[in-house]
């Protein structure tokens, strides 16, 4: 595994979702809700602070769906590493995001949106995330592309127009390192635990599961994120509309490192908001260890099949 520096030490903060709904086809109209949503989160109305860092669901943009990427992707053209400049960016989801958490001065995650890549014209599931002064600091492309089909149930294949993420990313805050993902990246533990190793404090997936997987998979997975790794989980999830193509489950949670729910929505537009306590991961951490008893002398190299 790459050598990572270590985070500092995660700090009690508030974590803010927006389970966003009313995305229709008006892409213009669908980053002035969004961003009015942030706003709202922002005011925190009836509570004693506002929060430290906001998500957005995935794909909170544009409709779901592999056959709509295409026509609403945006050349965002950022290089991990490299400066870039927000007040050139032809993408106009971008130009919103780092704009309002500049007016706001808070942390934000983009939930997601189909990206074009600006060198090879490949489609992706982004997700883009934005520091108090409104910068573009970090980039997540979905690694794994949501391709099922269970007969009589979905059959869904982003494979069909996107192309998968080939890294890892995180990011840090003043409170907290946090891990990225989106939706069906969570299903594999490998990239979760390779992030908690690399010390994340934090993982959070924009996320749109269906009526399907929804019910069957959507808490089940988080809480098991959150076990493995004694970390603190979220999903974000766009708000339920039975008008839309692509029917999402809602239900956007935050978990704690025992598996236990700190928030979560219900089906419609609905921010949620939860309290992150860094005395939960260390009391955790100290009742059980897992994260100091794996035995990698045992499974050095989990794609190593050759003495199985």
């Amino acid at each position: 595994m790459p050598s990572v520096s270590p985070p500092a030490p995660l700090k009690a903060f508030t974590l803010a979702l927006i389970q966003l709904g009313n995305i229709g086809s008006n892409k213009a109209a669908n980053l002035r809700h969004a961003r009015e949503m942030i706003l709202k989160a922002a005011r925190a109305e009836g509570r004693s602070k506002k929060p430290d860092l906001i998500v957005l669901p995935e794909c909170f943009n544009s409709p779901y769906g592999h056959t709509h990427f295409p026509n609403y992707a945006e050349d965002i053209g950022y290089y991990p590493g490299k400066p870039y400049d927000v007040g050139t960016s032809e993408s106009e989801s971008v130009q919103m995001l780092s704009s309002v958490a500049k007016e706001i001065s808070t942390w934000l995650i983009g939930g997601s949106i189909p990206e074009r890549d600006v060198d090879t014209h490949k489609l992706y599931n982004t997700c883009t995330v934005y520091n108090p002064n409104g910068d573009l600091v970090a980039m997540h492309r979905k690694v794994h592309l949501f391709d099922i089909d269970i007969p009589g149930k979905i059959t869904f294949k982003e494979s069909e127009t996107l192309t998968g993420g080939i890294k890892l990313n995180s990011f840090d805050t003043e409170f907290a390192r946090i891990g990225l993902g989106i939706c069906y990246d969570i299903r594999f533990p490998e990239m979760a635990m390779i992030s908690a190793r690399q010390g994340c404090h934090v993982l959070v997936y924009p996320g749109a599961f269906n009526l399907t997987t929804g019910p069957l998979h959507w808490e089940l997975l988080q809480r098991s994120r959150a076990v493995d790794n004694q970390v603190f989980v979220s999903m974000c999830s766009p708000a339920r509309d039975l008008s839309a193509e692509y029917h999402a489950w809602g239900h956007s949670m935050v978990l704690d490192p025992m598996g236990a729910i700190l928030s979560e929505a219900g089906d419609g537009e609905e921010i949620t908001y939860a309290e992150i306590d860094p005395q939960v991961m260390e009391d955790t951490r100290a009742g059980i260890p897992v994260t100091v008893q794996r035995r990698f002398d045992v499974y050095s190299q989990v794609t190593d099949l050759s003495n199985l």
